[in-house]
């Protein structure tokens, strides 16, 4: 009976989310109602206050926020992913999966440039998806490959999902970002060697572009291709050397990132006032989705503690006495199985304050050299696992997206039948990282 209250707060909290109640206010409500029943002192709010002010409002990480995401609205509404998709399709003309490796590759251009996964979906969806199957490919292979390539948005830095993480779990987001690099260049193989496979094995599936009646040379492709490259490649890597390098905090270097993307829109022609003035909306809308979530769950999280709910996690890990990678396995799998039901901003603050306590203490042995190099290996492959919740049927929001983006005769099924080849290889990413932690270890370090 000694943890009654925090097991029944859990239980709350499971129950509310199946209602489809916001969380925001569920977790808020919960932690009103459990400080009442444990007969915590109404002082101890005061607390909360202060933790929501001090932690969340006034936290200078999380002012990165708002930046990053207006830097990724602004370059969306720069267009300039639309020129590039027709110079890499006349990169690979003639080629069996040719279309696909350029539609991954504009994935990679969105995801570093945006961060949006909303964007890069419904970007691919209405541009890529029709392209692709007037040339004949099959449509639930078609489907795959933007899912997958769009989803790339919240590991691939600069992202909004590692800010959080670095506030969540103490780490330095710019270690985050170097941590995701390769584990995110390791995804986009998976996705290329996916299409290859397919090119060799199943041509039908994905075929050749038609070849021009009148070749163009492959130079001034490449220059085409390259122009339409530099100044998002020279944006996004100001950022990052910026924030990696310790030259400029993560907000500063949101903020370069944020003031790049206003020229870039205006040097384009696409800045006007009705176009900053949906940018500013739309920043606001999710900053304050963000921000709402953060506080509610300050608050539950406090609670959920001084009801003893921190140590019963860990009595219950210690009961069993299994092996610290048994322990993350356990983890793993109930954060891709939240996935199925929650978006990645919820499981970030309902998970990690909770369990990245418990996977730094443990013992790894000598594969790791500090409780830091375990939190970031943790916070990486937790990165990999939370884009599934994007792909994962009923409330993957990525597969709404793409159905409202997507052109007439692609069902719903089609879409669920598309992505679970991607989501198996997102999972085979996660498996590398837990096997392999120099995968996300190895940059930071040397960096």
């Amino acid at each position: 009976m000694t943890y009654l209250l925090p097991t029944l707060m859990l239980l709350g909290l499971v129950c509310g989310i199946f209602t489809g109640y916001p969380v925001a206010f569920l977790l808020g409500g919960l932690s009103v109602l459990f400080m009442f029943l444990g007969d915590i002192p109404l002082a101890s709010f005061a607390l909360v206050t202060n933790r929501v002010f001090g932690s969340v409002l006034e936290n200078w990480i999380l002012a990165a926020i708002p930046l990053f995401v207006f830097m990724g609205i602004m370059l969306d509404k720069s267009k300039i992913a639309d020129n590039l998709l027709y110079e890499l399709e006349n990169l690979f003309r003639g080629k069996p999966g040719g279309l696909g490796l350029a539609v991954i590759g504009i994935g990679i251009v969105m995801a570093a440039s945006t961060g949006i996964v909303g964007a890069s979906v419904v970007l691919m969806g209405t541009l890529a998806l029709p392209m692709m199957l007037a040339r004949g490919y099959d449509k639930t292979l078609a489907i795959g490959i933007i899912l997958g390539s769009g989803t790339l948005g919240i590991l691939v830095p600069p992202s909004i999902m590692l800010v959080v993480f670095g506030d969540v779990m103490q780490v330095p987001v710019g270690d985050l970002f170097a941590a995701t690099i390769v584990p995110g260049m390791l995804l986009t193989l998976f996705y290329i060697l996916y299409v290859v496979y397919h090119a060799v094995f199943r041509p039908h599936k994905v075929p050749a572009s038609p070849v021009a009646a009148t070749p163009q040379p492959l130079g001034r492709i490449l220059l085409r291709v390259l122009r339409d490259l530099v100044v998002p490649a020279l944006l996004m890597l100001s950022v990052l050397v910026s924030i990696v390098a310790g030259i400029a905090t993560p907000t500063e270097g949101a903020a370069i990132g944020a003031g790049g993307a206003l020229l870039l829109a205006l040097f384009k022609r696409k800045l006007s006032l009705p176009v900053l003035g949906e940018g500013l909306r739309s920043t606001a809308k999710t900053t304050g989705m963000i921000l709402f979530l953060a506080i509610g769950a300050t608050a539950y999280s406090l609670v959920f503690k001084r009801l003893g709910g921190q140590s019963m996690i860990e009595d219950l890990v210690l009961a069993f006495g299994v092996s610290p990678y048994v322990v993350v396995l356990g983890i793993m799998l109930l954060i891709f199985v939240l996935g199925f039901f929650l978006e990645w901003i919820e499981i970030s603050f309902l998970v990690l304050p909770l369990f990245a306590p418990i996977v730094a203490n443990l013992d790894f042995g000598p594969a790791f050299a500090s409780q830091s190099e375990v939190l970031l290996w943790f916070a990486v492959m937790v990165a990999v696992n939370l884009q599934t919740s994007f792909l994962t049927p009923p409330f993957g929001y990525a597969l709404f997206y793409l159905k409202g983006a997507a052109p007439p005769g692609i069902s719903t099924t089609d879409i669920y039948r598309g992505v679970i080849p991607i989501v198996g290889l997102q999972l085979l990413g996660v498996l590398a990282i837990a096997l392999f932690p120099a995968l996300a270890l190895w940059l930071p370090t040397v960096l």
